[in-house]
């Protein structure tokens, strides 16, 4: 962050010096003919007093003469002042970029606060690394979707933006074009898009720094001829350096979570299995810095089903890696012993106490005969299922148990429900809770009247079932990143 204090104290004691000495300099001529100065500035030997003749050897020493500066003058007033207002501004500005922790909340405020300082009302800004790799966007300030198709259409190289992103020499600084339709060689698509959206002048700056290099370039645009003054100029290029710093964190911090998600991703089902009399759908999001929350469907002999979801205990790569060795045990186990959850469970709790004795973990293994209509649940401290349907919607009644890995040996009872035709079995894990930030009871709550709130005509597909509930739950979407909490529903329609 620049440190606008320093300035501020650098600007003030080269102005006191400044002062000063001018001071001195008048006092001087006020006092002294006009032929002794003249003199006095003709260049001399230097003569050392005792050796010189006409240097007398003097035994007193007089005090030092101290000079007590004035006020200020009007004109250093106004510098200062000037200085002072330019230096709040970027402060200010730059608070407000740092306190952004999104790209695309970040290349806004890039935007906004760079047309602030140009003065100009629109802009356009393209995130293109020098480098080729990372995220790529383009942005626009003012301008619709068709304008930015518009001004796409110009050739690059006919465009002062076009001219930085692609690095050539003199635009460092960047480049100003203070009458664009009054340029003679300019390129006749440009001419045609600068009148069709009215704009006449431009002004163009890389994002880019020394230690990130090129990340991009933005453009502002002028309703009339114009260009920024030079302080202007200065100013926007000292905000542009620090918000490339920024962007360039956030394109890390964006692309590891991308990376962590891929990952999560390939650890969970790349489809769902299809088993008459049943309609599956799955929801999972996984939070910044990777979770360990999962679930499973997988076909049973007999046209049966096992429906899973877990939770792994921690976040980042080892939540996650354990998460994976935990869904793949539990298929295993089910394969052999799916009729029978309380078995399934168990096995795989006397896994994680032996491979894994400082994990723990909750889960919930449901075996479903959708011809039987017939579900048998097992829960390891694990949310109750919510079954939905045109005459009830209800939590499951499932008993109290601790999760894996947390008693020396655990065992709970199954329990055994009809779910009727039409209804609709969700399994969660309590991320879906907790990201709501309300308290277990009120977060219950709240999923149980998102669940009875769906619409009739959407209550026979899970999809859409699913879906309504996170929108309800979470009004403000899954990709919220001040949340560390993975979310996982996995809905089952029983025809």
């Amino acid at each position: 962050m620049l440190d606008i204090g320093l300035l501020v104290r650098v600007h003030v004691d080269a102005l006191i010096v400044a002062q000063n000495h001018m001071g001195v300099c008048d006092a001087i001529r006020r006092i002294t003919p006009v032929g002794k100065l003249a003199a006095m500035s003709a260049p001399h030997l230097p003569k050392v007093a005792g050796i010189d003749p006409e240097v007398p050897v003097s035994t007193h020493h007089p005090a030092p003469l101290t000079e007590v500066p004035g006020p200020p003058g009007p004109f250093i007033q106004d510098r200062l002042a000037g200085w002072v207002s330019d230096l709040t501004t970027l402060h200010e500005l730059t608070e407000r970029l740092a306190g952004t922790n999104t790209l695309d909340s970040a290349l806004n405020e890039l935007l906004q606060a760079g047309a602030a300082l140009v003065g100009a009302r629109r802009g356009l800004l393209v995130l293109e690394p020098a480098s080729g790799e990372g995220l790529s966007a383009t942005l626009g300030l003012g301008l619709s979707h068709a304008e930015l198709g518009h001004i796409e259409t110009v050739p690059r190289a006919a465009t002062a933006l076009g001219r930085v992103l692609d690095g050539l020499p003199d635009t460092a600084d960047g480049v100003t074009s203070p009458d664009l339709l009054g340029e003679k060689d300019l390129d006749p698509r440009h001419r045609e898009v600068a009148v069709r959206l009215g704009y006449a002048a431009s002004y163009a700056l890389p994002i880019a720094s020394e230690a990130a290099g090129r990340l991009g370039a933005a453009v502002w645009l002028y309703d009339e001829p114009a260009e920024p003054a030079q302080k202007q100029r200065h100013l926007a290029g000292l905000y542009a350096r620090y918000a490339t710093e920024h962007l360039a964190r956030l394109i890390e911090l964006e692309r590891a979570r991308a990376d962590v998600a891929a990952v999560a991703e390939e650890l969970l089902p790349s489809r769902l299995p299809r088993i008459p009399g049943v309609q599956l759908a799955a929801r999972h999001r996984t939070g910044p810095r990777g979770g360990g929350d999962w679930y499973d469907a997988l076909p049973l002999p007999d046209r049966t089903l096992g429906l899973a979801v877990g939770s792994v205990g921690g976040s980042g790569p080892s939540a996650m890696a354990a998460m994976g060795r935990l869904r793949a045990s539990l298929r295993a186990y089910a394969v052999m012993e799916g009729e029978d959850p309380v078995a399934v469970l168990s096995d795989l709790e006397l896994l994680l106490r032996l491979t894994e004795p400082a994990r723990t973990a909750t889960a919930l293994f449901a075996y479903c005969e959708p011809a039987a209509r017939k579900v048998v649940l097992a829960g390891a401290g694990h949310t109750p299922p919510l079954v939905l349907g045109e005459r009830r919607c209800e939590f499951v009644e499932t008993t109290l148990s601790a999760p894996l890995g947390m008693l020396a040996c655990w065992e709970a009872p199954s329990v055994e429900f009809s779910p009727a035709p039409g209804e609709t079995v969700l399994l969660y894990t309590d991320g879906l809770l907790r990201r709501t930030g309300d308290a277990m009871d009120r977060a219950f709550a709240r999923l149980h009247s998102a669940a009875a709130s769906v619409p009739k005509p959407d209550r026979h597909d899970p999809a859409a079932v699913a879906d309504h509930v996170l929108r309800t739950m979470l009004p403000d979407g899954l990709d919220r990143s001040d949340s560390a909490e993975d979310v996982v529903i996995l809905a089952a329609h029983f025809d």
